[in-house]
């Protein structure tokens, strides 16, 4: 696709543009963000101050939602542009290190309903170009808040996530990821590639971050804006996994374009 192909496609399939993601689910999240709410956090601490009307102007610089703090309902936006944008700035960062010669890269998940087919499709092609995918962590469990039995890191085609028995699960907690970091010694990842409280505890952790993340998910933006996640993409993300494709593909395409 053109970038203009690629724009309509965003927009029509709801990846940016009027996004489902509601007004005030939006700047539920950010008055949550700047009450620092763990659960919004992902395993990330912040320097600045960061109040909500900081946050809603930072997520207008950096994913386009309305920046006109009246709008207090109905329906909100992801700009296409910025998230093409981001997603060659990410193609730029892992094209970088896979420059380097066999990185560890290290990719999770927290919407395997969604971002998956992304991470597969960049697992895919981070093997062909020698990169060493890491498997950190594999089987460590724990019991987590708002859940009541055990959950599990386990990996699907070098892709981390989070098992409940036999489900992969939607999860913001950082803790899987700092477990991962606690088991790293000398083998820290020269790379990240993750979204939700995996990206955060990285970033926190100083590690290279390039991370996905919804309008209602400011924290990896506040991350970004105080240099601890080098790349946050804004898009709606748990759309139809085979919506992706088309960015996928241009992200790909940037990576092999920057070899």
């Amino acid at each position: 696709m053109t970038r203009g192909e690629l724009r309509e496609h965003l927009v029509r399939t709801r990846i940016a543009g009027q996004v489902a993601t509601s007004r005030e689910n939006n700047l539920d999240h950010y008055r949550s963000l700047a009450n620092r709410d763990p659960h919004h956090m992902f395993g990330l601490t912040f320097e600045g101050r960061w109040t909500y009307r900081d946050v809603l102007e930072l997520m207008a610089k950096s994913a386009g939602v309305v920046a006109d703090p009246e709008h207090r309902e109905g329906q909100d936006v992801i700009d296409p542009d910025r998230t093409i944008d981001a997603v060659e700035a990410m193609g730029d960062t892992v094209a970088g290190v896979l420059r380097g010669g066999s990185p560890r890269i290290l990719l999770a998940t927290g919407h395997p309903t969604g971002l998956l087919t992304v991470h597969m499709a960049l697992a895919r092609l981070l093997r062909e170009h020698g990169a060493r995918l890491m498997d950190t962590a594999e089987g460590w469990s724990y019991w987590g808040a708002r859940f009541g039995r055990k959950r599990k890191i386990r990996y699907m085609d070098d892709v981390a996530m989070l098992a409940d028995k036999g489900s992969f699960v939607h999860t913001h907690d950082p803790a899987p990821m700092e477990a991962m970091i606690a088991e790293f010694g000398e083998e820290r990842p020269d790379l990240v590639i993750a979204d939700h409280g995996w990206a955060g505890a990285a970033g926190e952790a100083g590690i290279l971050t390039v991370g996905f993340a919804d309008s209602n998910d400011p924290a990896l933006f506040v991350g970004e804006a105080e240099g601890k996640v080098a790349v946050t993409v804004p898009l709606d993300d748990n759309v139809l996994p085979r919506y992706y494709a088309p960015l996928t593909d241009h992200l790909v395409e940037r990576v092999l374009r920057a070899l």
